[in-house]
């Protein structure tokens, strides 16, 4: 009964390389995994290079997404039971959504949020809501813009308390959608002014929480974009593929522009960077999207891949 239903959170998961050393996502000896077998038919439809980004204004956010080079078919996320015909590259291509590696599945439907209230907090998993609907734990370096993104989702100002100070929420937070699934809003790490046990505590239960939960249906793992890859990031989104967690990039702050002559990278740029630290290391590639709190950018595309995510689990 378990393995029946571990199953469907698996068939959708980044598989994961065993490290040879504490700071294995850095090491360039390690040698790349096999390509993941069900890619392979679209391996010959998106060869292209990585190209260049054209040259875009510091204040222009609209042009973001075509900024992104073209991917690669072996870098996309297919979800299961998604079938194309062999050397179609436009049929493809039109479904990777927008400022992501995602492609959209027959599952992707019913993404529209109607409907979202508080349930509860819990400092156990054991003490999180039993009614068993399906759900996504946001998680993310403290400041990332976490409570920005959720409130975004779901289109309410409120409804995830934004403060000034990072490290306030300090409980798994449970947010009911549509009356069928949650939200889960988790503390954040890696902020030092926080007391070190109660560091210590949010590490501890965090952790049981994506182990145990069995209606997890998948961690979103909030990136900062508009700065370089922290290693502490790494080490998280690491964790999650080690420990065989469903997970999916959210790369937060996408409409900040740095201007080039000052040394900073385009959000673009980071999100490339941070994917190439990891990408030897997970067999399939991890699914990520671009998305902008304040444009809104990449709000649809989030939700449509937690709802194929959704409803596939549910199917399954």
């Amino acid at each position: 009964m378990v393995v029946q239903s571990l199953f469907p959170r698996l068939l959708h998961l980044p598989f994961f390389r065993k490290p040879t050393n504490t700071l294995f996502f850095l090491n360039p000896l390690n040698p790349k995994p096999a390509l993941n077998p069900s890619s392979r038919p679209f391996t010959t439809l998106l060869r292209s290079t990585l190209v260049a980004p054209p040259s875009l204004e510091d204040d222009d956010a609209d042009l973001l997404a075509a900024a992104v080079p073209q991917i690669p078919a072996d870098r996309l996320f297919v979800p299961p039971e998604t079938e194309f015909p062999t050397g179609d590259a436009a049929a493809l291509s039109a479904r990777v959504l927008k400022g992501s590696n995602i492609v959209l599945s027959k599952y992707a439907r019913d993404a529209q949020v109607v409907q979202a209230e508080f349930v509860k907090s819990s400092v156990r998993t054991e003490d999180c809501p039993s009614d068993g609907l399906p759900e996504f734990a946001l998680v993310g370096r403290s400041n990332v813009g976490k409570s920005s993104l959720l409130n975004s989702l779901v289109r309410r100002k409120r409804l995830a308390l934004i403060s000034k100070k990072p490290g306030k929420t300090q409980c798994i937070n449970h947010f009911r959608i549509n009356d069928s699934w949650h939200l889960v809003d988790l503390p954040g790490y890696g902020y030092a002014a926080a007391p070190q046990e109660l560091r210590t505590d949010w590490t501890k239960f965090t952790k049981d929480y994506f182990l145990n939960r069995s209606t997890l249906v998948g961690v979103f793992l909030l990136i900062d974009a508009s700065i370089p890859a922290k290693k502490i990031d790494l080490e998280y989104a690491s964790w999650l593929g080690q420990n065989q967690v469903p997970m999916t990039l959210i790369f937060t702050k996408c409409d900040k522009r740095k201007k080039k002559k000052n040394g900073g990278k385009r959000p673009e740029e980071n999100v490339q960077d941070f994917q190439e630290l990891i990408r030897g290391f997970f067999e399939t590639a991890p699914p990520w999207i671009m998305t902008s709190s304040v444009t809104n950018m990449g709000r649809d595309e989030v939700l449509l891949h937690m709802a194929q995510l959704r409803n596939y689990w549910l199917k399954h």
